[in-house]
């Protein structure tokens, strides 16, 4: 399953908000209804995991830990605790808890961005910033792919 693109949105006064039909059909097709919601843990944004990937992930964390390590038991319990399950209502919305939208810095408007098996809800403006820095990619992604340098 795999998600791409951008679609803007609008949260209501309630707090729910509309899936962007193309993860919606992406979901259905997948058999997918169930949904975990959580902060992410380096952006200021919100990540909608499929269950199927939430518990990947969560078995992934859980197999790295050792029930007698610390730091790590509390590294997961933290990353659980951190999230909440939601579901799409008959007209495909979700409703989003008062704190994830105030954690996401979320008022009325959100951008939807499809990332790999995930989709991020972020507060529109930061959405723009953080996509409006095409050298920045190019930069990261270079490095990332050792590219080899440029012909002369």
């Amino acid at each position: 399953m795999r998600f791409t693109g951008n679609i803007d949105a609008k949260v209501d006064e309630k707090g729910r908000v509309f899936v962007p039909s193309s993860f919606r059909k992406i979901l259905q097709k997948e058999e997918e209804l169930g949904l975990i919601l959580r902060r992410d843990i380096f952006q200021r944004c919100l990540i909608l995991y499929p269950q199927q990937v939430w518990d990947k992930q969560v078995d992934a964390i859980t197999a790295k830990t050792n029930m007698f390590d610390r730091n790590g038991r509390n590294a997961l319990r933290q990353f659980v605790a951190g999230a909440e399950a939601v579901s799409l209502d008959s007209g495909g919305r979700i409703l989003i808890p008062k704190r994830y939208l105030e954690e996401a810095g979320i008022k009325n408007d959100v951008r939807f961005i499809g990332v790999d098996n995930t989709i991020e809800v972020w507060n529109k403006q930061d959405a723009e910033a953080l996509l409006g820095q095409p050298e920045a990619l190019a930069d990261c992604l270079e490095e990332m792919m050792n590219a080899p340098q440029e012909c002369k």
